[in-house]
């Protein structure tokens, strides 16, 4: 008796060091990432800066972890590093599913509904009419909060926009035009883009259509977004739409087309298709409202050719870190640039950074980062092109790769043998990415968490997401360099969550 209570004891133990382990430590669990403590999510949504406060909604499925009925989950964050969930923002209705779409804070009371107000705009999926084939089972709704987000009404007179008979009629951007005090729709209408504008949020006037024959058109036009940039004393208009399938590297991925707005018609100045990320999984990816001058974009952190597939328990996916948008002119071209916000520095604790360092075959900084859980930041610059690789690896012999091809002239992600890979047959795969840069100078900013890697390469002219499952952390880190060449600096900081 003595002995089986004994082992009743021991197995209780060990089941609750089971649990503790799992709740805050389950394997490829993101670190600084947002991710949901359960079941599935997708694209970000509604995100808005109001009072001190960053909001993040997304398209979330609370029954399962992979995509169902569409909901609006919710997180809010001080800082766009550490968040935290909050109970659902908006439920299906008899409307149909609450599929993708933004929010934007009323400070002029147009909609009638209070001063300051937050109003979310977002598509009303109707899954029996899509069964009947009608093409008209997505329309545009709008709801509204007054008090911080916590709780949302819906407005009675939705939809505010009919659809005219277009099977992909979704995602509405929405944004206030100044200089012609009226809000403007930006919507992914099939192949291409539809602008609307409104006095009040709720009546719509169709305006134009954009991007019949321009850009990517190997999928479906999803999730835009449209915003104006200062550069070089000019006021250049960014427009982002996402596009699945049809990315540089397979599935789905985010282009953008520059140019100008002038309240009814975009006119693009791009002479080539652009893309925001080669990696293949920064999708969905849009900027937050109301943020001033800055520009922060934040993406789903996934592909749709193995969304459903990636082997995490108890949720799916996680959003990329916010990022800095600018324009950088290159020749006769400009590019938009991503950066790390600079809220990141804020997970920095030790590290080290070394001068004038010279590569013949590999540099092993292992021992020198003694940084177990393969968190880390990690900036380079080289006055010499010259191929480099920056190895992440670990104990189970599984290795990352992220690198520059000087012959191809094209940064790289390897994650053919980055750990578990078989859940989809494309995903243990090398991706490509151009480099715009001039010049000999590189500038590298490598960001780690326990499941991805993000790259910005030459300030931000190229970027490139890439999530990988490995065995175990990635606590080693080489740089290899087989010509031989010398880097100029290396600061590697470890990244600590303050909270998690």
């Amino acid at each position: 008796m003595k002995k089986t209570i004994i082992c009743f004891l021991l197995i209780s133990v060990l089941a609750g060091s089971s649990i503790m382990a799992q709740e805050f430590k389950e394997k490829y669990r993101p670190q600084f990432h947002f991710t949901p403590k359960a079941n599935w999510m997708n694209d970000p949504n509604g995100m808005v800066y109001h009072n001190g406060i960053y909001h993040l909604f997304y398209q979330y499925y609370p029954n399962d972890k992979i995509w169902g009925p569409m909901h609006w989950g919710h997180a809010t964050s001080k800082d766009m590093i550490s968040w935290k969930e909050q109970p659902i923002a908006l439920y299906p209705d008899s409307l149909g599913y609450i599929f993708s779409g933004s929010a934007v804070v009323d400070k002029n009371n147009t909609a009638g509904f209070g001063k300051d107000a937050m109003v979310a705009i977002f598509t009303h999926h109707d899954p029996i009419q899509e069964k009947l084939k009608t093409g008209k089972h997505e329309t545009q709704s709008i709801a509204y909060s007054l008090d911080e987000g916590k709780t949302w009404t819906k407005y009675k007179g939705n939809p505010v926009v009919q659809n005219p008979g277009i099977s992909d009629f979704r995602d509405p951007k929405v944004r206030w035009f100044e200089a012609q005090k009226k809000w403007i729709m930006t919507l992914a209408t099939k192949d291409r883009i539809t602008f609307y504008s409104s006095p009040d949020l709720k009546s719509w006037t169709r305006e134009s259509d954009f991007g019949a024959n321009e850009g990517g058109h190997g999928g479906v036009w999803e999730c835009p977004d449209l915003f104006p940039i200062k550069h070089e004393g000019k006021e250049i208009w960014v427009l982002i739409v996402n596009i699945n399938p049809g990315g540089p590297n397979k599935g789905s991925a985010g282009q953008y087309f520059l140019g100008d707005f002038d309240g009814k018609t975009f006119t693009s100045n791009s002479k080539e298709t652009k893309w925001l990320d080669y990696g293949t999984d920064n999708y969905a990816a849009v900027t937050f409202a109301n943020t001033g001058d800055r520009n922060i974009l934040m993406g789903w952190m996934s592909n749709w050719q193995y969304a459903n597939q990636v082997p995490t328990d108890p949720w799916r996916s996680a959003n990329t870190i916010a990022r800095e948008l600018g324009l950088k002119t290159v020749g006769k071209e400009i590019y938009l640039t991503s950066v790390p916000v600079k809220e990141l520095d804020g997970l920095s604790s030790t590290g080290f950074s070394v001068k004038n360092v010279k590569i013949k075959n590999e540099l092993d900084l292992t021992d020198k980062a003694n940084n177990k859980s393969g968190l880390f930041r990690l900036d380079l610059t080289t006055e010499s092109t010259a191929d480099i690789s920056i190895v992440l690896a670990n104990e189970a012999g599984n290795e990352l790769i992220v690198g520059y091809d000087k012959a191809a002239n094209q940064y790289y992600v390897d994650r053919s043998k980055s750990g578990k890979t078989d859940f989809e047959k494309g995903f243990g795969e090398k991706h490509l990415a151009s480099r715009f840069a001039p010049g000999t100078k590189i500038s590298l900013t490598l960001v780690a968490d326990v499941a991805s890697v993000e790259l910005f390469a030459d300030n931000g002219l190229t970027a490139m997401t890439d999530i990988f499952f490995p065995e175990t952390p990635m606590s080693k880190l080489a740089i290899k360099s087989v010509s031989g060449l010398t880097i100029q600096s290396i600061k590697y900081t470890v990244l600590t969550p303050s909270m998690k």
